[in-house]
């Protein structure tokens, strides 16, 4: 069974960029809105030590309220729904990667940096993660002297 991270917050409307900024650090880490602005995560070393800086800079801003939980779901089922979520999720950026590199002049490093950011959100190892990582060395191998 999957444990899950359940984060919750609250900040002002205004200054919008503190919104922002706490918008914009739950999708680099692919967290999935579930309602307003509860937001959940798998529970893994690297999302807990996250979640727990971004908890702590949300009580730290003027007006913020920021909570995390640690969860499971309870109907057989749901865990499955969300571990789909985040995989889908994340094979649409893979997918955008396979595009490029099927180019000829298609930018290696870009697109190796692009899938070194990707995996760190693929929490439950895509099929097309590795597919394209391979896909990559063998560019990159190609391209060697």
């Amino acid at each position: 069974m999957t444990t899950w991270l359940l984060f919750t917050y609250k900040v002002p409307n205004e200054p919008s960029a503190r919104r922002v900024y706490v918008w914009r650090k739950l999708k680099e880490l692919g967290a999935i809105l579930l309602h307003d602005t509860a937001w959940v995560l798998p529970d893994t070393p690297h999302t807990r030590e996250k979640l727990q800086w971004l908890t702590t800079e949300v009580q730290d801003m003027e007006g913020g309220d920021a909570t995390l939980w640690e969860a499971q779901k309870v109907f057989t089922g749901q865990s499955e729904n969300l571990v789909q979520l985040f995989s889908e999720q994340v094979d649409m950026l893979y997918r955008e990667i396979l595009v490029e590199l099927k180019k000829t002049n298609a930018d290696l490093s870009a697109l190796a940096k692009r899938y070194q950011q990707i995996k760190q959100r693929d929490y439950f190892q895509s099929g097309l993660g590795e597919e394209a990582r391979q896909i990559l060395i063998k560019r990159r191998g190609a391209n060697q002297p």
